[in-house]
């Protein structure tokens, strides 16, 4: 009885012996001499001999990692002193002893290979998933067509702001974009880029602001190369969305630079298809409408996103989130559009942050598969590591720091159905973004004030002497608001007659630009473009390299149309930005959209 006891208190209270756990000790026990050990191979080791009980008493001390009690090794003592069968019990003896020196630790070894196995196979089907959602993802050329535009110089505390363009393609090259996107005809046409929107991150990640630009606004597009085809696209003046099809997102990204002179690091782009698996991966997100909205073609409109809501606050995702995104006509207009995808993408982002996506490893995980196969980046951020990066910097923005806008824009008087940028309000949109100044007010005193102000870029070569250099003048002080002012180019080029640079001649053919730029189309002429700036009070940030100009050209801008030094403006100030723009604070959650009266139901 005393030593079934033993037996049971040292199952309870100790490991199991390996056997239990399905370790087969025969494989692996040796007695020393590279025989395998005999145990239970007579009666005496299976405990029917009358000597036995001493015996398995060791046994059992043994398997519960204690040491033998003392009247066990005594009776084992008298058991080698006998005659017949005290051999085998002597062989069983020393067996029990190695077992009691070598048990616990031959479950140790046992346990740490299964967790070395464990960790190598974590770690292996992790690097493994990491090469599969970086075989995912799809990258292309950062930019497609020259604009001079350079990337700001850092602060004081070595910080640059962050820009990102986001681009919503109408793409039905797949069977699943055409179900989703309609306009069966369209599939084999090169993709417009339906939905623009730049992101910029301030320079200390502490604010975000957003602009859209609606799809049918025109501008100038650059000359752009397609990447996959090797084909040159001549520049042209046409509507934002078709800079797509004329060299990819890369094109894109230098239409805005052109347009805007914001440096941009990087683009994302994204279809119908993608939209879906995004939005099922973020899971429902809140929209809000003021009537019951049905999004459907009508007598003389056809199309429609198909949209179909009740007034009140929804959740909606996958197909009906892509809905949201696309509706229009519900909307009134492109205009309206803008305003209802920056209520999505405001609440996409609220609902994120609430989740903490980013500590939940599963809901992690299924955001990076969507992401990696819906979304199409510039080469530079092409692996999982930089867009997680990446999105560690945009995650730190509170909410009531993100701003949501549109470009000012008014109707374009040569097509009604288009728009062009509202003047002076769309430039003081793109000022406040090359400034690095806050869409929001909502920093403080100590936000509000920049570390130290970035010294503009000066060139290392050296400037010839004025009467040296020859300047071209050109009058660009025309725009689709407003007429040119007669006689400008004259007027400046005799300034800078005046300042010794006698070469300056007026050029007659017409320019009009909203800001005043001062181009060059070499290395060697940028120090004489930079000293023509300085004479005549213009920033160096307007100073651009560009193949479309022979030498030294200075286009006077609609922001200079009088005054013989270009004018010094004011700082943009944060919060200052124009009503026009429709800003949309992150932190609003009461907003809801209005539709248009023929699409309620």
């Amino acid at each position: 009885m005393r030593q079934s006891s033993v037996q049971r208190e040292g199952a309870d209270e100790r490991v199991p012996h390996p056997r239990e756990l399905g370790w087969d000790d025969s494989l692996y026990e040796s007695d020393g001499t590279g025989a395998a050990d005999t145990e239970g191979s007579g009666p005496t080791d299976r405990g029917d001999g009358p000597d036995a009980a001493p015996d398995t008493a060791l046994s059992s001390t043994a398997q519960a990692g204690g040491a033998a009690p003392a009247d066990a090794e005594e009776s084992e003592a008298e058991a080698q002193g006998k005659g017949k069968g005290g051999r085998g019990r002597t062989a069983n003896g020393a067996s029990a002893r190695r077992r009691s020196r070598r048990g616990p630790w031959r479950i140790l070894r046992w346990i740490a290979g299964v967790l070395v196995l464990l960790l190598l196979g974590t770690a292996g089907a992790g690097y493994l998933y990491y090469r599969h959602l970086n075989a995912n993802i799809r990258s292309g050329d950062r930019s497609n067509g020259s604009t001079g535009v350079k990337k700001p110089d850092a602060n004081g505390a070595g910080q640059t702001p962050l820009n990102i363009l986001l681009i919503g393609s109408d793409s039905r090259a797949t069977a699943e974009n055409v179900k989703l996107g309609g306009s069966k005809d369209t599939a084999g046409n090169p993709p417009l880029g339906d939905v623009q929107m730049l992101v910029h991150v301030s320079a200390d990640r502490k604010n975000a602001s957003v602009v859209s630009i609606p799809r049918d606004t025109r501008v100038d597009i650059p000359e752009c190369k397609d990447a996959t085809t090797g084909k040159v696209w001549p520049k042209t003046n046409a509507i934002i969305n078709e800079s797509l099809a004329r060299g990819g997102a890369g094109c894109t990204l230098s239409t805005w630079e052109k347009l805007t002179g914001v440096y941009i690091d990087h683009w994302m782009t994204i279809d119908f298809s993608g939209v879906v698996s995004m939005a099922d991966a973020i899971g429902g997100v809140e929209v809000c409408v003021q009537n019951n909205v049905w999004d459907r073609p009508l007598p003389g409109v056809p199309g429609g996103s198909g949209l179909k809501l009740t007034a009140g606050t929804h959740q909606i995702q996958g197909k009906q989130a892509l809905q949201w995104l696309r509706t229009r006509h519900a909307f009134e207009s492109d205009l309206g559009r803008a305003k209802a995808q920056h209520m999505y993408m405001n609440a996409m982002i609220r609902e994120l942050k609430s989740q903490n996506v980013f500590t939940d490893t599963m809901r992690l995980t299924g955001l990076a598969e969507a992401a990696t196969k819906s979304l199409e980046v510039s080469e530079e951020i092409g692996t999982v590591k930089k867009l997680y990066d990446l999105a560690m910097q945009l995650k730190s923005v509170p909410t009531n720091r993100l701003t949501m806008t549109t470009m000012p824009s008014v109707e374009d008087p040569l097509d009604r159905n288009h728009l062009i940028p509202l003047e002076p309000d769309a430039d003081k949109v793109w000022e406040m973004l090359r400034e690095d100044v806050a869409f929001d007010s909502n920093g403080g005193p100590a936000d509000a004030k920049k570390t130290t102000e970035p010294a503009e870029p000066v060139s290392k070569d050296p400037a010839a002497p004025p009467a040296e250099t020859g300047v071209i003048v050109r009058n660009g002080t025309g725009s689709e608001q407003q007429s040119a002012v007669p006689r400008r180019a004259a007027d400046i080029a005799a300034r800078l007659n005046a300042k010794g640079y006698t070469l300056a001649e007026a050029d007659s053919t017409p320019s009009p630009q909203e800001r005043t730029s001062v181009t060059f189309p070499s290395a060697d002429l940028e120090g004489d473009a930079q000293a023509v700036a300085k004479s005549l009070g213009i920033p160096l940030s307007s100073v651009k390299r560009s193949t479309d100009v022979s030498g030294v050209t200075l286009v006077v801008g609609a922001d200079w149309r009088e005054g013989a030094s270009y004018p010094k403006a004011s700082k943009p100030v944060a919060g200052g930005i124009p009503k026009s723009a429709d800003p949309l604070n992150g932190s609003e959650k009461d907003k809801c959209m209005p539709v248009y009266a023929p699409y309620r139901f």
